[in-house]
This record gives structure tokens, sequence and C-alpha cells, in this order.
């Protein structure tokens, strides 16, 4: 059994001109573990993906593979499977032809070649196109393809640079589910970008959230999206009412916060607080539930309703309350008509009121 993480990036830079586009980073990934890299566009979460894949050189730090060192090495010399968002096929090679390729170039026994690649195509669940050109096939197929022809390899390493961008909206969320489960049977370590709040909760074991070259949090899709460790990350996690406030006094497992409109609300926290510090406070829409009759919660908000929209299985409601704007989402199944300019009470429990530091 491995004693050590399969990647380790340890005070990982690199930088272009005077822009520092990945600043110190440090990270481990487990053995079979999925992580993503989440952010925006320029957060460095793509130049870090191509200083693992040895096709851009660190300007500090080190990276190492199952406890070995690459820096230095290039991408051929570090067992790295890379799976690009463009697929990059040979239109004129059949699928089989595609994902043998490189075990030709490494002068690869036929006989093992044929074991190998009949190996991924089954994993890949491709048996049956093996024959087929890339024109051929439909968007998601050809993605099977670029990421069995990164397993034939058998690497220590699965990189995927946001592999589902150029798929419509339905194919992404099949491709998903397939790929979590390709990654499981081939009991690969993965590391995934994506921009892609939604992508990164479905598939990831855990998630790297950057901001800026930096990392600002780590953690399981429930850790970031439900205890987020910023205000960026909150926001940029979901949806989030965010709201300015001070601590008026620490109370057992968390702290009452004064916001605009007079207001003073519940939440959890189990960091350290003083009275007058500045803090902001976080609710999910979801979180907020309206209240009807003398119906009551830890927090309640009152309010006028300023547009509503259906969403299929919810609706959300856009409120004004307390000199701002929040957020309300409403299952269907619970959903009572209400229009704009209508009165609204809605409230929610402690525990879904997060507090984090200015």
């Amino acid at each position: 059994m491995a004693t050590h993480p399969t990647i380790e990036l340890v005070g990982l830079t690199k930088r272009f001109g005077e822009v520092v586009a990945v600043d110190s980073i440090a990270l481990e990934v487990g053995v079979g573990e999925l992580v993503s890299l989440l952010g925006p566009s320029g957060c460095g979460k793509t130049t870090t993906l191509n200083m693992v894949a040895g096709f851009l050189d660190p300007d500090a730090g080190d990276i190492r593979l199952e406890g070995r060192s690459v820096a230095g090495r290039p991408p051929n010399k570090r067992n790295c499977g890379m799976v690009f968002q463009s697929y990059a096929l040979f239109p004129h090679m059949s699928v089989y032809e595609n994902i043998a390729f490189g075990l030709r170039v490494r002068n690869v026994p036929k006989s093992e070649i044929a074991q190998r690649v009949n190996e991924v195509l089954a994993m890949a669940q491709l048996h049956g196109l093996q024959d087929r050109s890339p024109q051929q096939l439909s968007g998601g197929q050809r993605q099977r393809v670029s990421i069995a022809r990164a397993l034939v390899y058998r690497p220590d390493v699965l990189l995927l640079d946001e592999p589902f961008s150029n798929l419509d909206a339905k194919l992404r969320v099949a491709m998903r589910a397939e790929l979590v489960e390709i990654q499981r049977r081939a009991q690969v370590t993965a590391l995934f970008v994506t921009h892609d709040q939604e992508e990164a909760m479905h598939i990831s074991d855990r998630i790297v959230v950057m901001n800026a070259g930096r990392i600002e949090q780590v953690g399981t899709p429930a850790e970031v999206y439900r205890k987020p460790a910023s205000v960026f990350v909150a926001d940029f996690l979901g949806d989030a009412n965010l709201v300015e406030g001070r601590i008026a006094e620490t109370t057992p497992g968390g702290v009452r916060v004064d916001i605009e409109g007079g207001l003073t609300l519940a939440a959890s926290s189990d960091q350290a607080w003083s009275a007058g510090d500045a803090c902001w406070l976080m609710v999910r829409p979801e979180h907020l539930s309206v209240l009807s009759g003398d119906a009551t919660a830890e927090n309640v908000l009152e309010g006028t309703v300023k547009s509503h929209a259906f969403l299929g299985s919810s609706h959300i409601l856009h409120m004004s309350a307390a000199g701002r704007d929040w957020s309300v989402k409403v299952p269907d199944s619970d959903w009572a008509p209400v229009s704009a300019g209508d009165d609204l009470r809605v409230g929610w429990a402690t525990p879904d009121c997060v507090v984090l530091h200015d």
C-alpha cells in the first residue's frame, strides 16, 4: 500500500513576466482520488495542470509523482495521461488506431497493444466502435476515445483540462457520470480542471478552489459548499446571499451578528470572534423557507417580493429586505403563488447561516 500521495505540489510557483499565475501553492492528491481544480478564468488552474504534465516548467517549488520529483523531466517521462477539451484525435485513423498510436510509437509489441487497447475499449464502453473514424462518432464518444487513449498507457495520473466544455449541456451531464465510472474502474488518480461549479461538485472527491493564483480552500464538495472558507468561495461556488455585518455577541457554537436594517441574526461558527468584529454572513437561497401565518424560525426576515422565476423543479424569488436584495429558492412541491409587490416572510435555521471573516 502506498504511503505517499500520488501527486504532491510543494510551493509551486509560475510567473509570466510580472504576472504571478500560480503563487506558491501546496497540494496533495491521494491514490485513486479525483480532485478538481476549480476557479474563474485566469485563476491558475490550467497553468498548474500544465506544470504537472510537464508542458510548463515552474519558477519555484517542486512536483512529486508517486513520491519522486519530476522537476525537469519532459512530459513523456512522467507517466501522465492527458485529456484535452479539443479531443485531439487523428481524423484519418480509426478509434482503435487512435488509441494504439502512442503504444506503437513506443515500440510496444503488437500482442500487448491489442490486449491494452481492448482493455480500455471495454473500460470506456467503446466496443463495437473501434473501426469507426472520429467523424462517425458523437461528441461524447470522441471524448471517451480521448480518455481511453490517455488510459492505455496505464498512467499513474490522469490529467483532464476542461474535457467537456465542447459538449452540449445534456451530454456534459451524462459524460460526468461516465468519467467517474471509467476513473473508478481504472483505479487511476485524476486531476480535473474546470470552471463549472456544478461539474466539480458532481465528479470530485475533493475540490481545490483557486483564485488569483492561490488556493482559497480544499475540501469535499459538501465542505466547500456548506462551510466556505472565504467570501470568494461562498460567492463562486453556487448561489449565496452575502451580507456585511458586525459581531454583536458570541454564543455557544456561534455568534449573533448585527446587519443593516437594525436586524440581529444568529449564525454558526467554529472560529474565534470578538464583539465588534467586521464579518460577512452567508445563507444559501435553498435554506430560506417561506413562512406563512404565525410560523417562525431562528432567523426571520420580512420584505417585499421583487421578482419570480420558474425553473421547473424550483422557483427563485428575489425579495427586498433589510436594505438589500435576497434570493429565495423554493421547491416546486412547496410553491404557493406570490407576485411582485407582495409582502414576504422567510426564515432559516442557525446552522444554515455561516459567518465569514471580512
